[in-house]
């Protein structure tokens, strides 16, 4: 009997210890993506919040913490300017992109054949086959004084002479971002707008309403979390550009990845950290505001 009492909690100790073990063997595929995310996200981003609160001395870095970056940053209008900058024109670029990509989208989904879309998807995507570089390079000889905009232009002799307003400005800058990051916003609005009940619209109509009215207040709505992963999916990598700022805006296309670049190149490690850790915090902002409208089932199934 005494055996028996004995070993009772043995065995319960290791049918617990079992349960703990299997408990822990199902995150067990998740250990990759913790160590991944672990040593390229979590480190690097600790070590630029510590480098944004020290001090570069005699292109040394001085652990000596101190508000003194993000103070140099905001009294500087050239550096505040920049930031107002980059802010609007990935406004700009964000809502030109899905102003282009819904109404292209929705022409997909509703009027082509199924077995056509996929064939047109291939070709939305078919930029992302060649390098991102030479993307952005051949936007130069389209817009350049000896790109194919001039050469139409004097060919048809609505000028003598090529026009430079083409390039090295905000507004090429702009036309590159909207080119660059509409395959993101087609697929992301393809991928909610096929799963939508047409029989809804067709009810709509029946009814009497006008075909914006059934758009407005029937499918926008339903579209919510697809739209807002679509904007998240192109403002957030516009406002971390660096290339196509670089190469078509010139100095006059300056954003605050080129001035981040600038800062580390010239050793101000410090400064550019804190200019980082401001865009990262503007991510975080915008995340927030966007939280309500990304409900975990609705983004899923967008």
């Amino acid at each position: 009997m005494t055996t028996q009492a004995t070993s009772a909690p043995a065995v319960a100790r290791g049918r617990l210890r079992r349960v703990r073990l299997s408990g822990l063997a199902q995150y067990a595929g998740f250990v990759p993506a913790l160590v991944l995310f672990g040593l390229f996200f979590v480190v690097p981003l600790a070590l630029i919040v510590g480098y944004s609160f020290w001090e570069t001395v005699d292109y040394n870095v001085v652990h000596h913490w101190t508000l003194d970056n993000y103070r140099y940053f905001f009294s500087v209008s050239t550096y505040v300017s920049t930031m107002w900058a980059t802010i609007w024109v990935s406004v700009a670029a964000t809502a030109a992109t899905i102003a282009i990509a819904f109404p292209f989208t929705y022409w997909l989904v509703r009027y082509v054949p199924r077995s056509t879309q996929r064939l047109l998807l291939v070709l939305v995507i078919l930029p992302f086959w060649t390098s991102y570089l030479l993307r952005v390079y051949s936007w130069l000889n389209i817009l350049g004084d000896g790109g194919a905009i001039n050469r139409f232009l004097m060919w048809a002799h609505i000028t003598d002479h090529p026009l430079s307003f083409f390039l090295y400005d905000r507004p090429a800058v702009i036309l590159v971002l909207v080119y660059l990051y509409f395959p993101f916003a087609v697929l992301t609005l393809y991928a909610s707008l096929e799963r939508f009940d047409w029989n809804q619209f067709k009810a709509a109509m029946d009814l009497g309403a006008r075909p914006h009215t059934v758009i407005t207040r029937i499918l926008l709505p339903q579209m919510k979390a697809g739209i807002t992963t679509a904007i998240i999916f192109v403002f957030i990598p516009v406002l971390g550009e660096y290339l196509a700022p670089q190469l078509v805006g010139g100095a006059q296309g300056v954003m605050i990845g080129n001035l981040i670049v600038n800062f580390f190149s010239g050793a101000q490690y410090t400064r550019g950290a804190a200019a980082a850790l401001l865009v990262a915090a503007l991510i975080v902002l915008l995340l927030i505001v966007f939280r309500r409208s990304l409900e975990v089932e609705d983004a899923t199934r967008a």
